[in-house]
């Protein structure tokens, strides 16, 4: 089994909130990323998928499809925009860099598979000290 990492950035803003819950309540669980006027981070995305490589070019997944295929499907719906907002795939979610990570596997998964690649793992480095990593 072979595995193949892309690695990608993107800048976005988001506010961790509830709509049901008051400003003290949501700034009493989420802290200073519940600022109602937003915050952001450069953001630093790994997807890695696996799989036997083809005998017939030697690829698990060509890099440059699966390159494509980040940039359509992610990197050009979240790069400068408000993850709350702005991205069809995270409306109505509370936006945690966890569901961030599912949202974005959920978004990808069936265009890898279409490659004859599985969708490993998705890793988003939200900061220098915080990271998630989502496996399906």
């Amino acid at each position: 089994m072979i595995y193949l990492t892309r690695r990608e950035r993107f800048s976005a803003a988001h506010r961790m909130y509830r709509v049901e819950w008051s400003d003290e309540k949501n700034s009493e669980v989420f802290g200073k990323c519940s600022n109602p006027n937003w915050h952001g981070h450069n953001y630093i995305l790994f997807i890695t998928v696996k799989g036997e490589p083809s005998g017939e070019n030697g690829f698990v997944m060509n890099i440059n499809v699966l390159k494509q295929i980040i940039k359509e499907k992610i990197i050009d719906k979240v790069d400068h925009k408000n993850l709350n907002m702005d991205v069809d795939f995270m409306k109505g979610k509370i936006c945690t860099t966890e569901t961030l990570a599912v949202s974005i596997w959920n978004e990808l998964k069936s265009e890898i598979e279409k490659e004859g690649a599985i969708l490993h793992c998705v890793k988003i480095e939200e900061t220098e000290n915080n990271s998630i990593e989502y496996y399906g």
